[in-house]
């Protein structure tokens, strides 16, 4: 393989091989509208709590996808569910009911 000069560090390696998506396709059949999110970021631009904490659907909705668990939740741990990207969001997904469904599916509880 030829050498361009850079290469990955092993903590930003993901194996979408060998990921569990056993949660992810619960959550897709649960909330279907998770796959109608384009990641426009609509919904963490309007986050009152993402201004002082690091709140993000779009991102806990990526990480979910990679099965990056612990990451994602670390992005929606914050959240006020006051609606306000709800009411952004051009895809229409009801943000509230999809956050309560992935700390539902996702808690270790």
């Amino acid at each position: 393989m030829a050498n361009f000069g850079y290469s990955l560090t092993k903590s930003s390696r993901i194996d979408l091989n060998n990921r569990n998506i056993e949660k992810w396709n619960r959550l897709v059949e649960l909330e279907p509208d998770v796959l109608k999110c384009m990641a426009c970021g609509s919904c963490t631009a309007s986050c009152t709590a993402g201004k002082f904490t690091k709140t993000s659907l779009r991102s806990a909705i990526l990480y979910l996808q990679n099965g990056q668990e612990k990451e994602a939740l670390e992005y929606i741990q914050s959240c006020l569910l006051c609606g306000k990207c709800f009411m952004v969001c051009p895809r229409a997904i009801n943000t509230r009911h999809l956050l309560l469904s992935i700390s539902k599916i996702y808690s270790n509880r």
